[in-house]
């Protein structure tokens, strides 16, 4: 009896050990108590060497036939075995598992805890004009999706023939302030598990960077390959070189970013729950990760260096927010009566003010459906939350005033970010055509979104929207006069003329004599169509994205005797 017990343990020992450790190796589950998946994994890890354990223990019993039937006049049945010790052992622990899980899951829940839900952040109210700083060009506002990052990115990629075959553009680009300007950029990762098997010895070449005020993607080239990375298998997974080394951290969200000088990292999210024990968590420490050398550090959050841009998600920071807007008031407040609960819109933009990306999106009641009450910006480093009373449009009916504007086209806009344009709070964002592919800038007001402007560049649309706001009697400037008139003007003589057709619209460019060239479209002013070399013209400007072209505004024609 002893041996046979000794067999069904070392039997269950053996078996429960190597599918534990397989279950570890390849879910890589925190360690860690405030996490539910280490209480489910527990529960798993009882059953693997429960299961064996029994069956190792089952006894043969006389089989059923039609023989014995006639031979003993009945079937025998051997009675049923009352349950070992070791069985009960293993049905109490999955039965305290399960209990913890549910009752840990209540305890921590929005039901018990609506106030504590809604305490977890401090909402700063700030004045939108005294804030934020008001936008003379928009030139560095980055407003390109992921969507179109994705599509240009892999543009650059496949020139290089001698990368593309083995690697791809990563999925995710991430936010990134890059001294100074604004820039999207993912890793390169490994096309499919052969192509990490023939280039593991080497290692990842670069990464992709996409300025996306401009539109362009480049590939950078690192002088050290990247050998850990999320396509990577085994040793050289990501995710599990994190887990092994820090094996109690609960992780949220991973982006790839670059510091000042071009060198790629991972910045890992660590979270804890602020209500026992699973409840509200938020992010407490960040991992900086060194893709190349799998070195690592981690700091509490207050103290990530500052060329981090991103300790908290933008879902994070969206959902921390519903929280304090909506459970304020109690939870069955939060669904019945709904007394000053407030929320996100479901979509979140991004700004970079200073050194620090901030994820934009508005503001709604509960019951609204087309209008906003405000907006908010969140820190993507700090996590700091500022609240903007800015009523208007959502920003959904912004995006489709701007696509009625060129409706006949069929482009689409992207989610908008925020500008203040003299004063005024303003919706910012792309138009794209069917292959996402940026086409036109739209500028939509937030409290009349009946005032839409377009543009192919960023300071055209500027011209544009400036033009209509005074149209609108929204700007003046203090003597009453067009405020355009703050616009640098210049008399230059015209040296030539080019066409260019760009988007279906024929631009005319024109060489002035002070060595600029002057642009503006036909379809808009077809009166430039009369205008020749030699002609000496006053122009009233805006700078474009290049330099040495500038936007014509408005132009008068200079008699000179």
């Amino acid at each position: 009896m002893t041996n046979n017990l000794g067999k069904k343990i070392a039997i269950s020992g053996v078996i429960g050990t190597v599918l534990t450790a397989l279950t570890f190796y390849f879910w890589l589950p925190a360690i860690n108590v405030f996490d539910p998946g280490f209480w489910i994994f527990l529960i798993i890890t009882v059953l693997f060497y429960a299961i064996p354990y029994a069956l190792a223990g089952r006894e043969k019993r006389e089989k059923f036939s039609v023989k014995n039937i006639f031979t003993k006049g009945k079937a025998e049945f051997k009675p049923r075995k009352k349950a070992s010790v070791e069985f009960k052992i293993f049905v109490g622990l999955i039965g305290a598992f399960v209990f913890i899980l549910i009752v840990g899951s209540l305890m921590s829940s929005k039901i018990f805890n609506a106030r504590k839900y809604a305490q977890i952040i401090q909402v700063k109210e700030a004045v939108f004009a005294e804030d934020m700083q008001e936008s003379q060009e928009i030139t560095n506002i980055a407003l390109m999706d992921s969507e179109s990052a994705k599509i240009i990115g892999n543009r650059a990629l496949d020139k290089l023939s001698d990368v593309v075959s083995q690697f791809v553009a990563g999925e995710q680009y991430s936010q990134i302030n890059y001294n100074g300007s604004p820039k999207k950029v993912t890793g390169l990762e490994y096309a499919d598990f052969f192509k990490w098997m023939n280039n593991k010895g080497t290692g990842i070449p670069g990464y992709i960077m996409v300025d996306p005020v401009r539109n362009e993607a480049k590939y950078v080239k690192l002088e050290k390959t990247m050998k850990y990375a999320e396509s990577g298998y085994f040793g050289d997974d990501l995710y599990r070189k994190l887990r092994l080394k820090y094996p109690t951290k609960i992780f949220d969200y991973i982006s790839f970013e670059v510091d000042e000088s071009g060198n790629p990292y991972y910045i890992v999210s660590c979270v804890k729950p602020k209500i026992f024990p699973f409840g509200a968590k938020d992010v407490s420490e960040v991992i900086i990760f060194d893709p190349c050398t799998g070195d690592s550090k981690i700091y509490d959050v207050d103290k990530t260096p500052s060329w981090i841009d991103t300790s908290y998600s933008g879902d994070l920071a969206v959902e921390k927010y519903n929280w304090y807007g909506t459970l304020s008031g109690g939870f069955i407040n939060s669904i019945i009566g709904n007394k000053g609960c407030k929320m996100t819109t479901d979509d979140y933009g991004y700004i970079t003010i200073g050194d620090d990306v901030w994820y934009f999106t508005g503001v709604t009641s509960v019951t609204a459906d087309s209008s906003n009450i405000g907006f908010i910006l969140t820190n993507a480093r700090t996590g700091e939350y500022k609240y903007y009373a800015v009523g208007g449009a959502e920003e959904h009916s912004a995006m489709e005033a701007a696509q009625g504007e060129v409706q006949e086209k069929g482009y689409v806009a992207s989610f908008p970010s925020l500008v203040n344009i003299s004063g005024e709070a303003t919706y910012i964002m792309v138009l794209k055509d069917d292959n996402g592919i940026v086409k036109l800038y739209a500028l939509v007001n937030v409290e009349n979104y009946n005032i839409v402007a377009t543009g192919q560049t960023q300071a055209e649309v500027m011209a544009a929207y400036k033009k209509l706001l005074v149209q609108n009697g929204v700007l003046q400037n203090n003597n009453g006069n067009d405020a355009e008139e703050g616009n640098p003007k210049v008399t230059v003589q015209i040296s030539g003329i080019e066409d260019f057709v760009i988007s279906s619209n024929t631009v005319r460019y024109f060489t002035g004599s002070d060595g600029y060239r002057y642009k503006g479209t036909i379809s808009d002013d077809e009166g430039l169509i009369l205008l020749y070399p030699g002609q000496t013209l006053e122009i009233e400007y805006t700078e474009t994205d290049i330099e040495g072209i500038r936007q014509i505004v408005k132009y008068k024609e200079v008699v000179t005797e």
